[in-house]
């Protein structure tokens, strides 16, 4: 029974496999609004009430696919900012900077799903909520280790919360523990910068504005990185 169940797990497997490799290649073709269990069941050969028994709809594919995204973000997210040195605060930030476009850079259609304009009729679960938050804990993390090494050295005149945010900054401080109410926002402002600068380059902003693209990423970094304070060791 229990190599049976194993057999029958790992085809089971390999099927859903092949169904979301297809259904991202549909992404490129069709886009994420385009996305359709039936299109996916006619390419696989699969009688389309089949492929119902891997996913009960298309919402529940593309969940999987926003999950399989966000994981693989943020694995190379991680990756990236693990190979330096943990003393290397600017290092940490500008490989894991890099490491993000790059991996959007390499899949546009998937990145599109991840943070480009909303599937209409679609929300997502809150199954996606712990790979989303992967590459953003390797900032909020980043950067509480800059604060604790006292590595932080904010530019003078940058100008402070407002009273107002007292209370908002409680979701950002999850991330980074026991760091001052202006290096969260400064931080905060670093890691939207970040996606913004990606989204312009993926979403073809750059077209015919710049050439070398990743030498204006560089340079843009660094500038977001001394907005934090993060400073060469």
């Amino acid at each position: 029974m229990t190599a049976s169940r194993t057999a029958r797990e790992r085809v089971r497997a390999e099927l859903t496999r092949e169904i979301t490799d297809i259904a991202r290649r549909q992404l490129a073709t069709e886009g994420a609004g385009g996305l359709s269990l039936r299109a996916v069941a006619r390419e696989m050969g699969m009688v389309s009430s089949a492929i119902y028994r891997y996913f009960p709809s298309r919402d529940d594919l593309l969940t999987a696919l926003i999950i399989d995204g966000y994981n693989a973000l943020g694995e190379a997210v991680e990756q990236g900012e693990a190979a330096c040195p943990r003393e290397d605060h600017l290092g940490r930030w500008l490989a894991a900077c890099h490491a993000l476009r790059d991996w959007a850079v390499a899949h546009p259609h998937e990145y599109a799903l991840l943070y480009g304009s909303p599937v209409p009729g679609y929300q997502a679960p809150q199954d996606t909520v712990v790979a989303r938050e992967r590459d953003v804990l390797v900032l909020g993390k980043l950067v509480a280790d800059a604060w604790g090494a006292g590595a932080v050295r904010l530019p003078e005149r940058l100008p402070a919360p407002p009273p107002e945010l007292a209370a908002e900054t409680g979701a950002f401080r999850e991330l980074m523990p026991g760091v001052p109410d202006d290096v969260v926002w400064a931080a905060a402002a670093a890691w939207t910068s970040l996606y913004g600068w990606v989204n312009f380059e993926v979403f073809g902003q750059f077209n015919n504005v710049l050439d070398d693209r990743r030498a204006a990423f560089d340079h843009a970094m660094r500038l977001t990185a001394a907005t934090v304070g993060l400073t060469p060791s």
